[in-house]
């Protein structure tokens, strides 16, 4: 698949990682990317349900592009967030739904996960998925 220049960009810089915990520190800095969703605008329908930490995901449609706002207790799921915010904000909804998680898979960012946070990881990509779907 043919990835956004900004997505490309993110996956050439982690695949250039060898280290696993050089890794992590690296995601973790890409918490800073996220359009935070104030802690006052979550609630259950946001929730990131079968994610290990508390993580809320609002994805709203505006000029017929999808933007991504969100927010959670871990910064590592954080930086999940602003790595999925650099994928999808800007994007026209039919581009979105193209996505698939395979990025991640590219960066090797899974292999450096534990199976819960892997699993809350394609919980969240899901999520935003069938949010767009249900938008489009």
């Amino acid at each position: 698949m043919t990835w956004s220049p900004a997505l490309q960009e993110v996956i050439d810089e982690f695949s250039e990682i060898e280290d696993a915990m050089e890794r992590l520190e690296i995601l973790m800095d890409f918490a800073e990317e996220v359009d935070e969703l104030p802690s006052d605008e979550w609630n259950e329908q946001n929730l990131v349900k079968g994610c290990q930490s508390r993580a809320h995901v609002v994805i709203e449609q505006r000029d017929g592009t999808i933007w991504m706002r969100a927010a959670a207790d871990a910064k590592m799921v954080q930086g999940l967030m602003g790595i999925l915010t650099i994928a999808i904000n800007g994007m026209p909804p039919a581009k979105v739904l193209e996505l698939t998680p395979d990025f991640v898979v590219e960066m090797g960012v899974l292999n450096t996960l534990t199976p819960s946070r892997s699993n809350g990881f394609r919980t969240m990509f899901d999520m935003i998925q069938k949010t767009v779907e249900e938008m489009s």
